[in-house]
């Protein structure tokens, strides 16, 4: 495993469509451990592949209870509303009020190529969302209700 650059958003890349993942090799698992890696020593709860400059399908969620690898997803079911802080490992220091659903169904492939189904609810819900919109070149910034710079980033205790 290695741990890779995080991309700023102010890198064009961010804004590009990600594509399908097409092959499962150790190519895709070297940068789903990498990522894994990577997102844990940022302290984060999410990240997506082209936020470590890779334009595929991939994102990777922990929102403390395991680490969902989640390769191109589709949303299948959006439930309810809620709205929250959200932050991003690509906008330090920022955060934002945004409105999610309360409970989605998530439609992926694991590391294997295996079609599975994740069910989020709360933060899970939010995280999940946040990172598919990375994929399709959308920031939470897009999102925001209202935007905060916070000084002091301990006061949150993960960003996505």
């Amino acid at each position: 495993m290695a741990k890779r650059n995080i991309i700023l958003e102010t890198d064009p890349i961010l804004r590009k469509k990600s594509r399908d993942v097409t092959e499962f090799n150790e190519k895709l698992w070297q940068l789903l451990d990498d990522m894994a890696e990577t997102m844990y020593s940022a302290d984060g709860v999410g990240l997506a592949a082209v936020q470590v400059g890779v334009l595929r399908r991939v994102v990777l969620v922990d929102t403390g209870d395991r680490l969902y690898e989640v390769i191109n997803p589709i949303l299948v079911e959006q439930i309810g509303e809620q709205t929250g802080i959200e932050g991003c490992l690509s906008s330090p220091e920022e955060y934002g009020d945004v409105k999610r659903p309360m409970h989605v169904i998530v439609k992926a492939l694991d590391r294997n190529g295996k079609e599975h189904e994740i069910v989020g609810e709360g933060l899970l819900a939010r995280a999940l969302c946040h990172e598919i919109d990375h994929l399709n070149g959308v920031l939470f910034k897009d999102l925001a209700i209202e935007m905060y710079e916070i000084d002091e980033p301990k006061k949150k205790s993960k960003r996505r």
